[in-house]
């Protein structure tokens, strides 16, 4: 009995431990409340936001440190409609595009890498963001007019802003799944 009440007390220990070092960790708290915003203000994002998030996204791992991304900036209202149609002025849009390899590699997901790290630090900063996969498809077929670099491809946009804090996206956002549903232990 001593020892069942001894390994509960250690497990209970652990738990609130665990979530002691959560609750001041700034980056899981980050991962744990980020959510893809849809509602955006028009207050712009600073330049110093927008070049730490960049140089978060030149932080990102990518295999064999290939690095194999171009980021474009894009602040023009005009221009950001073309590919969401919602963009409003005070938004930046990145377009993150991978090297076009027959060699094999993963320019793809090094670049979906990239843009989760300045996904992640722009939710760090207190902004907005939302990684779009599907402009990639229609900016590739206009390249050069987005100024997307030759042997580049687009792969995903990020759209970044400051929150309309008039909306209420939280209860709005679509739940997660619960870990039982994703998580398969193998024993």
């Amino acid at each position: 009995m001593k020892i069942r009440f001894a390994l509960v007390a250690i497990v209970c220990f652990s738990a609130l431990n665990m979530y002691g070092q959560i609750s001041d960790n700034c980056v899981a708290k980050t991962l744990l409340t980020a959510f893809s915003e849809k509602a955006y203000s028009s207050i712009p994002v600073t330049d110093q936001q927008l070049d730490l998030i960049l140089k978060c996204g030149i932080k990102a791992p990518s295999g064999h440190n290939q690095q194999p991304w171009k980021f474009t900036v894009i602040k023009d209202e005009t221009v950001m409609k073309e590919i969401i149609n919602n963009a409003i002025s005070g938004n930046v849009l990145i377009i993150i595009s991978g090297i076009e390899s027959e060699s094999g590699g993963t320019p793809d997901f090094d670049c979906g890498l990239a843009a989760e790290n300045m996904f992640i630090a722009a939710h760090g900063l207190g902004l907005a963001a939302c990684i779009y996969g599907s402009p990639a498809g229609n900016i590739n077929l206009k390249k050069e007019s987005f100024q997307i670099p030759t042997d580049y491809k687009a792969v995903v946009v990020l759209r970044v802003g400051n929150v309309d804090e008039s909306v209420d996206a939280v209860t709005a956002a679509t739940p997660r799944k619960n870990p039982e549903e994703v998580i398969n232990y193998y024993k």
